[in-house]
């Protein structure tokens, strides 16, 4: 996928008159239908980037300070409707729906369902990242996703922090030119929002549970080197659903490294194997693309930078080290 797949509106395109009129109408085209109003209606401008990432849909909004309604006449002219995960991180602003309002810091993120009524009230800018998501993809992975719209993730501790700070690299360049699957990158985040928020059902005894995670991560070291392995594909050699492994992941009982996701164990399982070849003479023969293959990643680059990321060296420091 390339740059072509982004689309985007400005209101660079029209005269300063008619901007906040064209916003609406980008709004609407780019997102689900909506009325906007602004402060800054005489001076108003704003950007709106959109791009695909596997199952979920990547929004960047830049702009003028705005407030957005999402309405009824609107609900009802909807065909389709979606959760929307949102993240702001240069200043403060208020979301609204089912009669909780939820005064957000900057990094902080926060669900809405479009299905019901909202507001937002962007206060400085509207300068947000706004992750489009599938609402049967978000009851997968969040049972009582109804319960959490409108509540503030704090971006600033825990799995909220990490939540963010995977969110705010979502742009839709990344999502054009993704550095891993997109499927992987979506299981990531659904993993990461199901930790943010709390959500998780106990639906199997603790035994049970942490028998599935050993299953799970077992099946994940054994095919650790098989390049493009999603959850999906663990899952069904397993014969279990992809909710059910996620979420095995995400409690984390029974185990001593507490709650992880796929894609972190997956990760870690392919850079304790570059580790132990890289430190082995034996595997001098191989060069460091071959050694990266091995391991399940057949991006030579993309190799080296999570060398770099997760075993603080490239291949080639490491292999120079022992």
């Amino acid at each position: 996928m390339s740059h072509d797949a982004i689309h985007r509106w400005s209101t660079d395109a029209v005269p300063p008159s008619q901007r906040l009129d064209y916003w609406v109408g980008a709004v609407c085209e780019g997102f689900l239908e909506m009325d906007v109003t602004s402060p800054k209606a005489s001076s108003f401008g704003a950007t709106l980037e959109s791009a695909p990432l596997g199952p979920i849909v990547v929004n960047q909004v830049r702009g003028s300070a705005q407030d957005v309604y999402r309405t009824r006449r609107a609900i009802a002219h909807s065909r389709n409707n979606y959760f929307y995960l949102l993240c702001k991180a240069d200043s403060a602003w208020v979301a609204v729906q089912d009669g909780r309002s939820a005064r957000l810091l900057p990094g902080d993120a926060v669900l809405v369902d479009s299905r019901r009524l909202y507001e937002f009230h962007l206060l400085q800018s509207a300068d947000t990242i706004s992750i489009e998501l599938p609402t049967a993809w978000v009851d997968a992975w969040i049972p009582d996703a109804g319960d959490q719209v409108a509540r503030r993730i704090d971006g600033q501790s825990g799995w909220g922090g990490v939540l963010s700070g995977f969110v705010r690299q979502l742009t839709p360049e990344l999502a054009a030119k993704p550095p891993m699957p997109a499927e992987l990158l979506s299981d990531q985040l659904g993993s990461l929002l199901a930790l943010a928020t709390g959500s998780g059902a106990a639906d199997a005894p603790d035994k049970g549970r942490a028998a599935l995670r050993r299953r799970v991560l077992d099946a994940t070291r054994e095919r650790h080197a098989e390049c493009g392995l999603t959850a999906a594909s663990v899952a069904r050699g397993l014969g279990i659903s992809e909710r059910s492994l996620h979420r095995c992941l995400a409690l984390g009982e029974g185990s001593a490294q507490g709650p992880t996701t796929f894609a972190a164990a997956l990760t870690g399982f392919r850079m304790a194997a570059a580790r132990r070849m890289l430190a082995d003479a034996r595997f001098d023969r191989l060069g460091i693309a071959q050694i990266g293959y091995r391991v399940g990643l057949a991006d030579a680059s993309h190799f080296v930078r999570q060398c770099r990321a997760h075993l603080g060296a490239t291949p080639g420091e490491l292999r120079r080290r022992r």
